[in-house]
């Protein structure tokens, strides 16, 4: 997998992409990236990619012009595959796991990265898809880009090297059916008078693996009830979390 950025910071990206499991991953040709400077692709004197907006407004707009280039440009390579174009703005639909698992399976990816008061809105014709990592506002669409870039590169295979790893996490999609991750633990078995449940010392693994799947029923009817009604629960299952949630809202009620 080929990812790429576009920005007017390109220096921020280096340090992430160089570091822990990501800087592995690249470092063994799982991926590769690549950080393109937004500037390249300006024709002035002061390699100019902001103006002001029409009608008035505070703040300065990115210009269409630089953007269609450099990504016209990008996409006409004749050796690379095109590559899907993900613009990031409030507009954008909510990245979240399954997003990530989607845009796993494509060969190349670049991230458009916003500054300033935003983009002519004409620059958003030359996206793919549009995202947006949650309702609030960032300095830059770079952080953004670095967020679903780690999200997307751990599910490479052989990035984690177990490769269940990724599999009982929170969000995942598969086996685990969209619930929380269940609760974890390691030595001391005894912490301050907090013990670790039993049964996961008992060495039994079916025991241990219904205790984990009932544990993260639990954590997110707790956390993150939300998440149920897509979660992939059996009758048996959905009939539990229906407990829980009961039992949690007389808890709250006789507070």
């Amino acid at each position: 997998m080929l990812i790429e950025s576009l920005s007017v910071f390109p220096e921020m990206f280096e340090p992430v992409m160089s570091t822990s499991i990501l800087g592995r991953a690249r470092a063994a040709g799982l991926f590769e990236f690549q950080a393109h400077n937004l500037r390249d692709w300006t024709h002035d004197r002061h390699r100019t990619v902001d103006d002001e907006p029409y009608g008035g407004g505070a703040g300065m707009l990115m210009k269409v012009g630089p953007l269609h280039e450099a990504i016209t440009n990008l996409a006409s390579d004749p050796v690379l595959p095109r590559p899907h174009v993900v613009f990031f703005t409030p507009c954008g639909v909510p990245f979240t796991q399954h997003v990530a698992e989607r845009l796993a399976s494509y060969d190349r990816l670049l991230f458009v990265c916003g500054r300033y008061e935003g983009m002519d809105e004409r620059a958003y014709e030359l996206a793919d898809e549009r995202l947006s990592i949650g309702d609030y506002v960032l300095t830059g669409g770079e952080l953004a880009a670095m967020v679903v870039t780690d999200a997307v590169v751990r599910l490479i295979p052989g990035v984690l090297g177990d490769e269940m790893s990724n599999k009982d996490e929170s969000f995942a999609t598969g086996d685990a059916g969209g619930l929380l991750e269940y609760a974890q633990y390691t030595r001391p078995a005894s912490f301050n008078g907090s013990e670790v449940p039993s049964i996961l010392l008992s060495g039994d693994h079916a025991k241990v693996d219904a205790w984990r799947r009932r544990n993260a029923i639990e954590r997110t009817c707790r956390w993150r009830p939300d998440l149920l009604d897509q979660a992939r629960l059996t009758e048996v299952e959905r009939a539990y979390a229906n407990e829980v949630l009961r039992a949690l809202r007389a808890t709250d009620d006789s507070e």
